[in-house]
């Protein structure tokens, strides 16, 4: 790292070989139900305390839920995208951070990555030595990189570009000024393209993301270190007491987000239909009143066919999981694809496009689809109805290379010695 920092930080990178560590895990939006990123600092947080470690996880809300032996300290922020941009006091004003996060709410912005770092960067004033690696969770900020410049040893993962989600919301979206508004919501990439290839130690979960980051972040190749993320085998399970719904199939999607290619499915369900009368979807994730989605599902006449619910628990989802005959994950482009690995951690059949990394997870334990088409779609769903042998083929393939490839515990060790390389190139 910076070969310019004083001695009093480059002091805390002497650890003993099997010591245990004490490590920074940051994280702009940390809450489960954020996304996979929520996932990935709970899980990876656990199996790091677990491993010995003393980890103390920094985020801003909306907040993780994390295991009694992590550490969480709270970055508070004004959280507009929960509260909206009337619960602001005028004295907030007086802050720079909150000003910024005010008027880009205001002007259809993204500001949290920028603040968070700010944040962070004050926080570890004095902080400096009580830290032995600092990981950052997708922020790519500048206040991050400041961490790096002062000889701090930081690791950041990236689950994938943004770049991705920009390109495939513009591509779908034929209405002007909504194209100007997806363009300004992204304008924090500036930002990201900027930073990443100043990163010294970048950690990715797929290959394809990796190439991804390479390309579209010009980062060195060589840099970028992959491991994938695990699964909870112990919450996502089979429930061989629970019956399969005939031609019940199951997805999990940001309803209105082009990128998880929830359109796609709905055409093949569409197309289904008229063979199977009683099909029917469970979709985790409610599309926006009056949205995109609601009108597709309005226009192609299948109302009485989803089924949406948001806010379920994760032991809800399992038993959902293990109601339906075949799992789908549609998406346009993933950076992993967590779906698809807890769908098969379920034993539950699956079906997935090859949309970025989901070719990689997934391989031969479902069928692959090209991402985008409907009618492959819907003829890799119409298989798997039709032969129950082959259903049960692909959820026995799905669970054992959910079990042998996709473990937290591996990851955790993993990472914990490429901290150690990290920390000994210091």
């Amino acid at each position: 790292m910076n070969s310019q920092a004083s001695p009093t930080l480059m002091s805390q990178t002497s650890v003993a070989p099997d010591a245990p560590l004490n490590i920074a895990l940051l994280g702009y939006r940390s809450a489960p139900h954020s996304g996979g990123q929520g996932i990935y600092l709970k899980y990876l947080s656990r199996s790091l305390a677990r491993r010995g470690h003393k980890v103390t996880v920094i985020s801003g809300p909306p907040y993780p839920q994390l295991d009694p032996e992590v550490t969480l300290v709270r970055l508070p922020s004004l959280d507009l995208y929960e509260h909206g941009l009337r619960s602001i006091r005028p004295i907030q004003l007086l802050s720079r951070l909150e000003r910024i996060e005010w008027v880009s709410k205001l002007t259809g912005g993204f500001a949290e990555p920028y603040t968070f770092g700010e944040r962070v960067k004050c926080w570890f004033v004095g902080r400096e030595s009580e830290f032995d690696i600092i990981h950052d969770n997708q922020t790519i900020a500048d206040g991050i990189l400041s961490l790096q410049h002062r000889g701090l040893p930081l690791v950041t993962t990236i689950h994938h570009p943004i770049t991705k989600d920009y390109r495939v919301a513009l591509a779908a979206e034929p209405r002007w000024y909504m194209r100007l508004l997806i363009h300004r919501w992204h304008s924090f990439l500036r930002m990201q393209k900027r930073v990443a290839p100043q990163l010294q130690s970048v950690v990715t979960v797929s290959g394809a993301s990796a190439t991804d980051i390479s390309d579209d972040f010009n980062v060195d190749r060589s840099a970028i270190s992959v491991m994938h993320l695990g699964v909870d085998t112990e919450l996502f399970r089979p429930m061989p007491e629970m019956e399969r719904e005939p031609h019940r199939l199951m997805t999990t999607a940001s309803a209105d987000a082009p990128l998880k290619g929830l359109a796609i499915l709905l055409r093949a369900i569409a197309t289904l239909r008229s063979s199977y009368p009683d099909i029917r979807l469970t979709l985790v994730g409610r599309p926006k009143p009056g949205g995109d989605t609601e009108k597709l599902i309005a226009s192609l006449g299948i109302g009485d066919v989803v089924e949406s619910c948001k806010g379920i628990s994760h032991e809800e989802m399992v038993q959902k999981y293990a109601s339906a005959s075949v799992a789908v994950v549609p998406s346009i482009y993933e950076g992993f694809g967590l779906p698809a690995v807890e769908a098969m951690a379920c034993g539950v059949p699956l079906v997935s496009t090859d949309g970025g990394a989901l070719a990689e997870v997934v391989a031969d334990a479902g069928l692959v689809v090209p991402a985008g088409d409907s009618e492959a779609l819907a003829a890799a769903i119409h298989q798997l109805f039709e032969d129950d042998q082959l259903r049960d083929d692909y959820a026995s393939r799905g669970l054992s290379r959910a079990e042998q490839h996709f473990c937290w515990n591996r990851c955790a060790e993993r990472m914990e010695a490429y901290y150690r390389e990290r920390i000994a190139a210091c």
